[in-house]
């Protein structure tokens, strides 16, 4: 679902799951969020927040699944069941966009998970904004892969570190991989490197990278330039800089 409202305050998500959802299927079959990583942005700028946590799913994982992200079920016996956790998650997202890869996956999941609790918890969709970059990628890329790792390369994003799927790892991506599909900053967290002032007036650094390089006329470069507007005003032309 595309929100038309604006949003201050954005949460990148991804999550994992005990099973991969061929055919749209996976919920049916029981299986359940495994592991939930968000980053918060404001204005478009990271900062700092994180909602990340591991959950003990009550259930064995898919083999085809521990391929891709590499949770273990022993890894997952000592972890919090998601009836634990559901509060603090949903203090973090509520009245946030969620900016999500393939939102109706995870967003399935997340209903499905908060439904299974029987607190009568509303809709994801109800208490949060979703932002689908996956279909935004199709509508800027028709007929392209748009995965996030082909995302990744098309916009010649780091992603070395990702050898394996991980929720916070992959919502961190995610947040650059977006900020270039909408044309912003090429990093939710320039704030941290920008030459604004912060609210108590202090001053951050500016990063280099993102400087325009200023190449200056060399001394002979302005006498040919000033000669050349001599000869247009000679021949009747009108130059405004040497009307002053």
């Amino acid at each position: 679902m595309m929100t038309q409202q604006s949003y201050q305050r954005q949460v990148v998500l991804d999550t994992e799951t005990t099973g991969m959802n061929q055919s749209g299927v996976a919920i049916y079959l029981g299986h359940k969020i495994i592991e939930i990583g968000c980053v918060e942005g404001i204005n478009r700028r990271l900062t700092g927040r994180t909602f990340h946590v591991y959950i003990n799913p009550d259930r064995l994982v898919d083999e085809e699944a521990f391929k891709v992200h590499g949770i273990s079920d022993d890894y997952l016996r000592n972890k919090p069941r998601f009836g634990e956790i559901a509060q603090d998650f949903i203090d973090f997202i509520a009245g946030a966009e969620l900016i999500i890869h393939n939102a109706p996956f995870d967003v399935g999941f997340m209903d499905y998970e908060f439904g299974l609790l029987g607190r009568g918890i509303q809709k994801t969709s109800e208490m949060s904004g979703i932002l689908d970059t996956l279909v935004m990628a199709k509508q800027l890329h028709p007929g392209q892969r748009n995965s996030l790792d082909a995302l990744c390369k098309r916009y010649e994003i780091d992603n070395s570190s990702r050898e394996l799927h991980g929720a916070l790892l992959d919502a961190e991506i995610l947040s650059d991989v977006y900020l270039f599909m909408t044309g912003g900053q090429t990093k939710l967290n320039l704030s941290l490197n920008s030459d604004q002032e912060h609210s108590d007036g202090s001053a951050q650094a500016i990063d280099s990278s993102l400087m325009l390089k200023i190449i200056a006329a060399t001394a002979g470069e302005l006498e040919s330039h000033q000669a050349r507007l001599e000869v247009v005003k000679g021949n009747g032309g009108s130059c405004m800089w040497l009307d002053n």
